[in-house]
């Protein structure tokens, strides 16, 4: 039987919405949602941007001892982020979900490319 573009799209959003339902992903959704209104999470991403535009303009000076310096401030920043237990609860089921979805394209890649007998 043969299927037409639209009916393979179709059969796609079909998956994606059973995706959608599958407890990883609310899960995933959900932390998700937490973190984006954690506002100690949205303060530190706010300082980091700051020092980044901050070394973006001393790199345009030559201050490159200044830059490392607020490169190591910022990788102290990043690391207090991930240690929040939100953020490593959120990095952990972020792994779990990617894990599906590498599983489902090995899948569709393996139905692509076999040789018919």
């Amino acid at each position: 039987m043969a299927y037409s573009n639209e009916d393979v799209l179709n059969k796609a959003t079909e998956v994606a919405k059973s995706l959608e339902e599958l407890e990883e992903v609310q899960t995933f959704k959900a932390l998700k949602a937490r973190l984006d209104q954690n506002q100690k999470v949205k303060d530190k991403i706010s300082a980091i941007k700051q020092l980044q535009k901050q070394a973006v303009n001393l790199q345009a000076y030559g201050k490159t001892n200044a830059v490392k310096a607020l490169d190591v401030e910022i990788d102290q920043i990043q690391a207090e982020i991930d240690q929040l237990p939100i953020v490593e609860e959120f990095k952990s089921n972020q792994v779990v979900v990617n894990d599906i979805l590498k599983q489902m394209i090995a899948s569709i890649d393996h139905q692509v490319n076999r040789v018919p007998e």
